[in-house]
């Protein structure tokens, strides 16, 4: 009897395990997705926002120049910024980029050339890291670079100086043999024989971005040697300073230095970094960046030239006026043939528009300069 209910309790079970296995489970509930509304904005990334500079932001150039970017979008974006001044442009500078990055830096600028091939390591170590690497060639995903045309306002402070100067000898004090500072002496030389086809440009080297007893001392050498206008691709106003001891003219160089030497300056080639730094910035946030080469122009605003001074000579300004409206306008290419070298040898025939590449890779002085490219 008691196998009999054994037997009949085991079947019942057996039964229910069946039943239960066999019945559909409850079909889920679909939560219906929310619609965005119209003229909804997608959230923006938060950024952090890194500058590493090369020379000291009181340098009252070029480092200067991109400190002012940096404050610009501060202001403008309301994002964080972070930045180290004197960086030097060896293996110490990827260390730096490594530690802005444990800070929370995700967007970081490097401003000089010499940061190019350290960027580039720590960019493709951290993909998800934006870099901006001012003056270089190097692009990446994640890694875009960008420069200006400073050429073009440099031929403008060339038409000053060659409407200035009486001796016919202007002095122009240079950092290093790169292609970028023998392009600038190039076009400031092409303008000054625009308007004075007699006048030579003296070039001395320093072999230094920021120096300033050693720019100081370059321009006192070229003055020495009859220079009446000084000119220069150096981050301190030493060389202008030189210039007002003397009594004689000075050209300047990436932002409006007429406080530093007033009796001599007459206007320099300036950079403007915020506009450029703010459109990066803001495609980071907005999730529409992407990696590219920029070399912005006069026509961007990214390079301009500063406010000719009482001290430039009355007709330049009239005459910088045309130029500057030809170039943006097309008309006035700068590098163009006929363009001989130092020997008279033409590198650029009649009516040839030198390339971008040509130009990034400039090696050879124009006619006109007396200094030699080692």
């Amino acid at each position: 009897m008691k196998k009999t209910i054994s037997l009949i309790f085991v079947l019942l079970l057996v039964m229910a395990i069946l039943v239960t296995g066999c019945s559909k489970p409850e079909p889920k509930q679909e939560v219906p997705k929310e619609e965005p509304k119209e003229g909804a904005k997608t959230p923006e990334k938060k950024v952090k926002v890194g500058f590493i500079y090369v020379g000291p932001i009181g340098d009252g150039g070029w480092t200067y120049a991109h400190n002012e970017g940096r404050k610009y979008i501060e202001e403008k974006l309301g994002v964080e910024t972070i930045f180290k001044e004197s960086v030097p442009e060896n293996q110490e500078s990827e260390k730096v980029l490594n530690d802005m990055i444990d800070q929370g830096a995700n967007v970081i600028f490097t401003t000089s050339f010499g940061f190019m091939d350290y960027t580039e390591k720590v960019a493709k170590q951290h993909p998800d890291v934006i870099f901006l690497h001012c003056s270089g060639y190097k692009k990446l995903d994640n890694m875009s670079n960008y420069f200006g045309r400073m050429y073009e306002p440099r031929y403008l402070s060339g038409i000053v100086a060659g409407l200035k100067t009486k001796s016919d000898t202007i002095g122009y004090v240079a950092a290093y043999e790169i292609p970028e500072v023998i392009r600038g002496i190039n076009a400031f030389t092409l303008g000054v024989r625009s308007v004075n086809p007699d006048a030579v440009v003296k070039v001395k080297w320093t072999h230094t971005w920021y120096d300033p007893a050693k720019e100081k001392e370059a321009a006192k050498a070229l003055l020495a040697e009859g220079a009446d206008v000084i000119a220069q691709h150096q981050d301190t106003p030493g060389p202008q300073q030189a210039a007002e001891e003397k009594g004689v003219w000075s050209i300047g160089y990436n932002t409006d230095m007429k406080e530093m030497a007033p009796k001599a300056y007459m206007t320099a080639p300036i950079w403007n970094w915020g506009p450029y730094y703010e459109k990066q910035v803001k495609a980071v946030m907005d999730g529409t960046w992407k990696s590219e080469s920029y070399w912005g122009s006069m026509k961007d605003g990214v390079v301009e030239l500063a406010p000719l001074t009482d001290v430039a000579p009355p007709e330049a300004k009239e005459a910088v006026e045309k130029a500057k409206a030809d170039i943006i306008a097309g008309k006035q290419k700068i590098f163009v043939g006929p363009l001989k070298d130092q020997t008279g040898a033409v590198k650029v025939a009649d009516g040839v528009v030198m390339t971008d590449e040509e130009l990034l890779s400039m090696d050879w002085f124009v006619e006109g300069v007396e200094g030699k490219i080692k």
